[in-house]
């Protein structure tokens, strides 16, 4: 197929499907559950007010949101789900007074007995009560009292009472004594958890299924997994074997070579670092100490797991509350990696056009200086947010969002994408002289800075909502973040990279170098942007969501599968000349981030993706396997791979000690190979067992996670972890030493 058909047809899904994705985002704003005026009893005394929920919302947010227990199923994994937990309490205060009623004893019933009270509770809870007219939701005196007896709970909870059970209990989760400080907050964020539970029980109107598709699965209260997910399940698996079988059948039959002649000698050996060139040593530089310290919050992270309030008998919950431990973890692993791709781009610019920019170096240092701010500004606020020392309005622009992966304050969002729209500028003012060339090679360039252009703005849907926007709505677009900006658009961007770097040291011709990353970019597109919408089955969206991401979900597993040709492709390139001994270590991240690119995000992500799966799995463990293995293992290590590619060129002259970085490849790869399936998949699994055979909420508890067999597994992360650890220290004094000389070995 030649480039010109190419580009109609990617042109042909790009607006295809971001029309779709669209009109079905109007559809999820149309149908999302209402935010009520109030909550009242059907004797007319006034439970919450609508307001109350949406300033608890904030609360929430204030606190970690996301990184403290989840929502709907999204966020952390120590705490439970407070939705889930709500709806699990409720309903066992609910079947207490039901049969007290009666003068009974519900624990002490038999079956038959209890299930009388259980089709009551169910009458109860699903009945949609909500009134249009008066935007009301009506509660009964029951219900009420248990809501009132709940929110005494949670105060006791995040307030900070001293008896055994609940310091038991917050150390389990891993929550702050005082969590939250006013009790005037705790009010509202205990009417936005009832109001979060409401939607999950609560049938959508015309249907009897809730407004989150039954999730999560409690069968007391009658949420079981409905037909439509067993049905769009059992669809997305014929659509990933017919698509696979129809990528086999074009690979086959269409498949050139694409190794041209190979030079006799490394084609970029005698290009000379411009000044902006060599600016970007910084960039790698800093990405460097970000890595180390996102290590350190990630084992301080996953220790909260097995000893809630303290390190080793340290109490640093007062000072780095899990809450921030984990999103500071979370936010500087997205940072690095997107801050090693810009350094990456801002090297390759004048690399390719041969040009350097008047002021091209100030530019760059400016930015650098930028990133700096953004970063050590954002992190300084979400402590500030989690710590309570911030209003609610000034903890949305300051502190903490409570959105897992967009953490960050308004403010610092705003900054960050002018940053990216600067890195932007400073990247297309280098490539216009290789643009205004129309050589073969402008193809790729404008892929090239169609990614650019794309990573640049779509950040800026993390502005789409606002502070006390629907949960519904806000889950929408912080997902065109997560997966169209992180899994989406830099997947392309790199990609692009990747065959730049092989044409220029001459291993790829650039006809079918194009003609390759076209129809990838082009195939990973059809089915990565409306898979979107498998990250919101459960999030308040309607039937037709989940229909669209179960499909297009899979096709975002279609081309992994050839994943394995472009690995051994990979390693036939390293070991194509002699030369190409220098870009080894660059080309072996490549081979790896091919692995991880199958086993993360093709196995472990579609073990998780069908409806069906993730109605028992979501925000389990086995999300975190997922997370780990795709978010690290492929775009963390292929952001390494480039950074390595940059640095092979801003030392050109001197040979690597193969000793020194291939020891932190190894033990980089191998480290989160066995923390990945040694400790966090076998807690995953069992967890899915508890899910799948008892209830959601079970999988979560802190009597289920506090065994002793589960502590154990956790302990057994601890091998995994410093070896990925001890990798990553030793690739950073591998870097350094590129500059002060203990990681050259002699001249090339």
């Amino acid at each position: 197929m030649t480039p010109k058909k190419l580009w109609y047809a990617l042109a042909a899904v790009i607006l295809l499907s971001f029309g779709v994705l669209g009109f079905f985002g109007l559809e999820i704003f149309r149908t999302m559950p209402p935010f009520p005026t109030k909550v009242v009893t059907t004797d007319g005394t006034t439970l919450f007010e609508g307001q109350d929920i949406k300033d608890g919302q904030n609360v929430w947010q204030s606190i970690g949101g996301q990184t403290v227990g989840s929502v709907w199923g999204h966020g952390a994994y120590i705490a439970p789900d407070w939705s889930a937990d709500y709806l699990h309490r409720e309903a066992e205060l609910l079947l207490k007074k039901l049969a007290e009623r009666d003068g009974l004893d519900y624990a002490s019933l038999p079956a038959a007995e209890q299930a009388k009270y259980q089709v009551l509770l169910r009458e109860e809870v699903r009945k949609n009560t909500f009134d249009e007219a008066t935007g009301v939701i009506t509660y009964s005196p029951l219900r009420a009292e248990v809501a009132r007896e709940l929110g005494a709970y949670y105060a006791k909870l995040f307030l900070g009472d001293n008896s055994p059970e609940f310091v038991k209990l917050r150390s389990a989760y891993a929550l702050r004594a005082k969590s939250i400080e006013d009790p005037r907050k705790m009010e509202q964020m205990s009417a936005f958890f009832a109001w979060a539970s409401w939607v999950c029980v609560t049938n959508r109107p015309g249907t009897d299924v809730s407004y989150t598709n039954n999730w999560p699965h409690d069968p007391t209260i009658g949420n079981i997994a409905p037909t439509s997910l067993h049905l769009w399940s059992g669809f997305s698996v014929l659509m990933l074997l017919t698509c696979v079988g129809i990528l086999v059948y074009y690979y086959a039959q269409s498949k050139e070579d694409e190794v041209g002649v190979l030079p006799t000698s490394d084609p970029l050996r005698g290009m000379k670092p411009t000044p902006s060139m060599r600016a970007t040593t910084k960039y790698i530089w800093i990405v460097s100490i970000l890595i180390l310290v996102q290590m350190v919050l990630g084992a301080i992270t996953a220790h909260y797991g097995v000893e809630g309030d303290a390190l080793f008998g340290l109490p640093i919950q007062d000072f780095l509350p899990q809450a921030v431990s984990r999103s500071w973890h979370v936010q500087l692993a997205i940072l690095w990696i997107a801050t090693s791709w810009l350094a990456t781009g801002l090297y390759i610019a004048p690399a390719v056009s041969g040009v350097e920019p008047k002021f091209q170096r100030l530019g760059v240092n400016v930015l650098f200086g930028a990133l700096i701010f953004v970063v050590a500004g954002s992190l300084v606020g979400q402590w500030l947010g989690v710590m309570q020392k911030l209003g609610l309005i000034e903890n949305f622009w300051l502190g903490h969002q409570g959105y897992e992966y967009v953490e960050l304050g308004r403010l610092w969002q705003v900054l960050l994408l002018v940053g990216l729209v600067l890195w932007l500028f400073l990247m297309i003012r280098a490539l216009i002289p290789a643009l205004k060339r129309k050589d073969e090679n402008r193809h790729l360039l404008t892929l090239f800075i169609i990614a650019s252009l794309a990573i640049a703005f779509f950040y800026a849907a993390g502005l789409m909502y606002g502070r006390q926007t629907h949960m519904a709505i806000a889950e929408y677009w912080r997902w065109w973040v997560v997966h169209l900006w992180v899994e989406g658009f830099f997947e392309v961007f790199a990609t692009v990279v990747a065959a730049f770097l092989f044409c220029r040291l001459g291993l790829l011709r650039i006809q079918s170098a194009t003609v390759s990353v076209l129809f990838s970019t082009i195939i990973f597109l059809s089915g990565g942007i409306l898979g979107t919408f498998h990250h919101l089955y459960f999030s308040a969206t309607p039937t037709a969501v989940l229909a669209l991401g179960a499909t297009f979900s899979a096709l975002e597993i279609v081309p992994l599968v050839l994943i394995g040709m472009e690995a051994y492709h990979n390693y036939k390139l390293s070991k194509s000349t002699d030369w190409i001994e220098a870009y080894k270590w660059p080309i072996y991240c490549f081979i790896a981030m091919c692995f991880w690119n199958f086993l993360g995000a093709g196995i472990f992500g579609f073990a998780i993706n069908p409806p069906i799966a993730l109605y028992y799995l979501q925000g389990l463990n086995t999300t975190a396997v997922h997370g780990h293995a795709a978010l690290f293992g492929v775009y963390g290590i292929l952001g390494i791979g480039l950074m390595l590619f940059c640095l092979r060129g801003l030392y050109p002259d001197y040979k690597w000690n193969d000793k020194l970085i291939g020891t932190a490849f190894w033990m980089i790869n191998i480290g989160l190979f066995l923390m990945v399936t040694v400790s966090v998949l076998p807690i995953g699994i069992l967890q899915a067992h508890e899910s799948i055979t008892n209830a959601y909420w079970s999988a979560r508890s802190a009597e289920f996670m506090q065994q002793d067999h589960m502590q154990l597994i956790r302990w057994m992360r601890m091998p995994g972890d410093l070896i990925l650890g001890v990798g990553e220290l030793l690739l950073v004094v591998f870097i350094f030493g590129l500059q002060f000389g203990w990681s050259r070995k002699g001249t090339r």
